[in-house]
């Protein structure tokens, strides 16, 4: 199983569940089926350049 790619918009909802609904990292982590790491490493980096939100492009 390769690696898994997240849509920017998936990204952008993950964060804001942590920054702007309170929800802990490990919690939305286990919700969402992600790593803590890579959530937590989605909330830096998004938390310091919105538009660092790296990933595939949505299918129409």
């Amino acid at each position: 199983m390769g690696r898994r790619l997240f849509s920017c918009e998936f990204k952008v909802k993950a964060v804001r569940l942590v920054r702007d609904r309170g929800v802990s990292v490990v919690q939305a982590a286990r919700d969402l089926d992600v790593g803590e790491n890579v959530l937590r490493r989605w909330v830096k980096e998004l938390s310091a350049d919105p538009a660092q939100a790296k990933g595939r492009k949505p299918t129409p």
